[in-house]
């Protein structure tokens, strides 16, 4: 177990180096740190430690714990932990590139995004690490129900959510960005 978490307190180290070096500010340049940002709009969306996108990183841990149960399904929890570790890892820093940063930008909520602060990063990875764990002591029943619950409240609180985004993301459909818009 010890060495499990070195691994994974690697990882993200890792995580933080490379966001640094790809010039993502350690915190927001707005001179605070907040525990909690809600304005999605504004300058300070994934900046602060959470924000209205922190739950899609929760739902992150329950699916790759499920994924990973089901896929490897003699492997350790530990191990599974650091597979999605580093699946979740890799995301942010994808999520980071000058690409995905621009496909967010032709989003209605992401016109102004760019890039996640590294304590955002970060703090998105421990809620995905929340998420796994979560899920690995609750039966499935209830890690799904937690998923749905998640996304339908953060759908109705500001016309977005995981799935929303994957769709904006992949396969941007004109309604559903002037529904998040408010038209």
């Amino acid at each position: 177990m010890r060495r499990s978490i070195l691994i994974g307190l690697g990882l993200v180290s890792l995580q933080a180096a490379v966001l640094f070096m790809m010039g993502q500010p350690v915190t927001c340049e707005c001179g605070s740190v907040k525990l909690w940002e809600g304005i999605v709009l504004g300058t300070g969306n994934s900046q602060h430690v959470s924000d209205w996108y922190t739950p899609s990183h929760v739902i992150h841990g329950i699916l790759f714990y499920l994924l990973l149960r089901y896929a490897l399904p003699k492997s350790s929890v530990p191990t599974r932990l650091l597979l999605a570790v580093g699946i979740e890892v890799s995301w942010e820093v994808f999520e980071n590139t000058p690409f995905i940063i621009d496909r967010y930008r032709e989003q209605a909520l992401a016109l102004g995004y760019m890039g996640d602060s590294i304590l955002n990063s970060v703090s998105d990875t421990i809620a995905m690490v929340a998420g796994f764990l979560i899920a690995s002591r609750a039966r499935v029943a209830i890690a799904v129900l937690v998923v749905i619950a998640l996304e339908a409240f953060v759908g109705y609180m500001i016309r977005d959510n995981l799935t929303l985004n994957v769709i904006q993301l992949l396969v941007p459909i004109d309604a559903i960005a002037e529904w998040q818009a408010g038209n």
